[in-house]
């Protein structure tokens, strides 16, 4: 399930620092039921060692301009949320009705609208556009020890790998699909419209993340395709990162 909220500052612009990320996460757990908040936070789904939140968000989508350390919108912005938890959207709509407003660390903006988007067609293979940047990665050990975090780019084989991994272990925590790994050995991702420009440094909070946006081409089962849809593509969904759309 996917959402579109639209919103306009209160006042002239809406200021947030370039890395707003965190913001917009706080921002959906405040506007949960307590119960689902805290089972989303703290819990998620268990697979193995890893924990999945099942839900993504975009980058804030409007007019803009960047300073050196914040970043100035001017409405009407658009952020698109999903999860494949109706009950988690339902909850964050329900909230965001009864306010009538939306708070983003200390700035207040005024919603205008809310509309539930239709799921895209599915078919292999297709084209999708990233809303907010893919990530996958890998920690490594260092000679000295020390542990070191590699970022992988869509020119390397093994970034397909990472992301067909990440969702294989997505579904297998959900009970859904096939228990053998090899049952997406036919599916692929590669990029079409991807350049240097389309990498992204940010920050979520005090770490550095690297991701790719751009349009890419890709064939997956249709099972698997609706829940990178609806989850996201790659690691670090719940911190803003692998919502993709139908192009």
């Amino acid at each position: 399930m996917r959402i579109t909220i639209e919103f306009s500052p209160l006042v002239d612009r809406l200021i947030l620092p370039i890395h707003y990320n965190s913001l917009i996460q706080g921002f959906i757990y405040a506007n949960l039921d307590n119960l689902i908040s805290d089972s989303l936070h703290n819990k998620g789904v268990a697979f193995g060692k890893r924990q999945f939140r099942f839900f993504t968000y975009s980058r804030i989508y409007g007019r803009y301009f960047i300073n050196s350390e914040t970043i100035e919108f001017t409405g009407p912005l658009k952020l698109h949320i999903s999860s494949i938890h109706e009950d988690v959207l339902e909850s964050f709509v329900k909230h965001l009705l009864i306010k009538g407003k939306i708070q983003l660390g200390s700035q207040q903006c005024e919603l205008l609208r809310i509309d539930v988007e239709e799921k895209p067609k599915f078919a292999r293979p297709l084209h999708v556009k990233t809303l907010s940047p893919i990530t996958v990665y890998s920690t490594l050990t260092a000679g000295d020890g020390r542990k070191k975090t590699y970022y992988y780019s869509p020119t390397e084989r093994d970034w397909e790998i990472q992301i067909f991994t990440n969702l294989w272990r997505k579904s297998q925590a959900l009970g859904m699909g096939s228990s053998d790994p090899a049952y997406l050995a036919g599916s692929r991702i590669k990029p079409v419209k991807v350049g240097k420009q389309d990498l992204r440094i940010m920050k979520y909070r005090d770490t550095v993340i690297k991701g790719w946006t751009g349009i890419y081409e890709l064939d997956l089962p249709e099972e698997f395709f609706y829940l990178a849809y609806d989850a996201g593509l790659g690691a670090k969904n719940s911190q803003g990162f692998g919502m993709i759309k139908t192009v």
